[in-house]
């Protein structure tokens, strides 16, 4: 529910400040009053496109705030949590225009973009009028207009369970059809491939692995013969015989050196045992570096295919073994395809029955709805004076989608044998206004979480008709909270309560300002409907009267 509207500089409103009820909020006032300019206002707090030149005059910005209810459970909530914004039981939108044209919104005090303040918005409030009708003239709508009348949410969860497991079933044939023609394209590449890659069955690691041992045998060759020369320079023909025959000549004459030659022999003996050491490590490398001739080649050969089969693969050689089985897997999905094919046909054919069956049940109910809404709405036409005037719910075969298999439009003949066609192409202004208003009545159930706006909608009728008009936006404020905008003295004595738009001129400038009325001003506005620019005692005593009927 709308609780307050604060407005301050736009376009000839200074500041007007206002605090609506539950039920019918009526708005009067003279023809140019500014009744449009409190629309355009709300429009603009709202989000809605309207004018671009908001600001009033001399004013370097102008502002508008509402407040609203948001009881638990409201749709707005919902928004509020998805866009990160605070949630409380007091909804306050304020948005700023400023001279140079920028806009600027808040929700709660955070800064939100125009999108999520119109999203926000349409689950406020509805507007209806002769040109701005909430969706009622859009055919696009009318499908869920008729479900809400006729309670088909049930219904509707299973078609859209139905649907999804039907687009599901699809999916999944279409992809595993793209699949197989996709393989079955390279049958032939992916089988040699797979034969090659198995006949080389390369290992993770292998590459780095044989690239060391091909190196280390390629070095080999090169330095076996030093370590040759080396060995021999060490063992008994060279350095080692030397040393031995030394120690003999020394061991001779260690007798004679009275103790002198203890210590080199000591040393010698060391150096010996040193040596021979050092001659087991040469020759257990030159063993190591001994190989077979064939083994160099062998080990590049299968280095090489390993690279080779990589780059013509476009893989790293390690990752040979996973693309293998990645091509394996692929053929077995070809070898398999068929089958595969075969039980996924078998679901879509499952799933298509399924939705037709679910999609046919909800057809039923809303043939059956349409019958019911025809009816009620042929008995609201009938004192809104249109009691000739045949209303009618079609319903046809449409294409399938998550909300079933049909068409709903909303027709209407305006006399009898006259051609049915869409509301706003066979009503004229006033018809259009009372076709709206019966809808708005007939549908309005559940409409609770919304502020309803009627901008005119009593246009081009008056007595009888207007009473009616009256009344039956009396009935759909029971229901949601209603703002009128009327020139009829029949519907503003129906209001809860009745503001007055009119236009003071101050420092040579027109300001455009909304007063509430008490119960005498009330009178007297009704009265100045209803008589015009001379208020009598009769239109006083025509207007109390009305005010009674009320």
């Amino acid at each position: 529910m709308l609780r307050s509207l604060e407005i301050r500089d736009i376009l000839i409103v200074e500041r007007t400040e206002l605090d609506f009820g539950a039920g019918l909020n009526v708005l009067t006032g003279e023809t140019g009053a500014g009744k449009s300019i409190l629309l355009d206002c709300l429009g603009f707090v709202l989000g809605w496109r309207g004018r671009a030149e908001l600001v009033r005059k001399g004013a370097e910005q102008g502002e508008v705030t509402a407040e609203f209810d948001l009881p638990e459970g409201h749709p707005v909530r919902d928004i509020l949590r998805e866009a990160d914004l605070p949630e409380d039981d007091a909804l306050i939108l304020r948005r700023v225009n400023r001279a140079d044209g920028r806009k600027t919104a808040y929700v709660n005090d955070r800064r939100v973009t125009g999108e999520v303040l119109r999203r926000i918005s349409a689950s406020l409030v509805e507007l209806h009028g002769q040109q701005d009708d909430g969706g009622l003239l859009n055919e696009k709508g009318h499908r869920a207009m008729l479900d809400a009348f006729a309670e088909n949410a049930p219904l509707l969860a299973q078609v859209t369970a139905a649907w999804k497991d039907r687009s599901a079933a699809r999916k999944a044939l279409s992809a595993a059809q793209a699949a197989l023609a996709e393989v079955q394209a390279e049958e032939e590449f992916l089988r040699h491939s797979v034969a090659e890659l198995d006949k080389l069955d390369p290992q993770p690691g292998e590459e780095a692995t044989l690239d060391t041992e091909r190196r280390v045998m390629q070095q080999a060759e090169k330095i076996r013969s030093d370590v040759a020369r080396a060995l021999q320079a060490l063992g008994p023909e060279g350095a080692e015989g030397l040393m031995r025959e030394a120690d003999r000549w020394l061991q001779g004459a260690a007798d004679r050196a009275e103790g002198r030659l203890d210590q080199p022999l000591s040393v010698l003996e060391r150096a010996l045992i040193e040596l021979g050491d050092a001659t087991q490590g040469v020759e257990e490398a030159l063993d190591a570096l001994s190989f077979d001739p064939y083994a160099l080649e062998a080990t590049e050969e299968r280095l090489f295919a390993i690279r080779a089969l990589a780059r013509k693969h476009g893989v790293q050689p390690d990752d040979l073994g996973d693309f293998a089985t990645g091509l394996r897997a692929r053929l077995e999905a070809l070898d398999a395809g068929e089958g595969r094919i075969r039980d996924l046909e078998s679901a879509v054919t499952k799933a298509d029955l399924a939705y037709r069956e679910v999609a046919d049940r909800l057809g039923l109910a809303r043939r059956k709805a349409a019958t019911r809404l025809d009816q009620a709405m042929a008995a609201e036409l009938a004192p809104l004076k249109m009691e000739r005037a045949v209303f009618e719910t079609r319903v046809s075969a449409g294409e399938p989608s998550v909300e079933g298999s049909d068409n709903v439009a909303f027709t209407v003949a305006t006399n009898p044998g006259a051609p049915a066609g869409p509301l706003n192409k066979i009503a004229s202004g006033g018809e259009l206004s009372r076709f709206l208003l019966a809808l708005k009545v007939v549908l309005s159930k559940g409409a609770d979480a919304l502020v309803l706006i009627f901008d005119e909608i009593d246009r081009g009728v008056g007595g009888a008709t207007a009473d009616a008009v009256g009344r039956r936006l009396a009935r759909v404020a029971e229901e949601a909270q209603v703002l009128v905008v009327t020139h009829s003295p029949q519907v503003a004595a129906r209001g809860a309560q009745h503001f007055r738009v009119q236009k003071r001129v101050e420092g040579g400038m027109t300001l455009s300002e909304v007063v509430p009325l008490d119960e005498t001003e009330r009178r007297d506005e009704i009265a100045r409907m209803i008589a015009g620019a001379e208020v009598t005692d009769a239109a006083r005593a025509a207007a109390a009267e009305l005010l009674g009927a009320g």
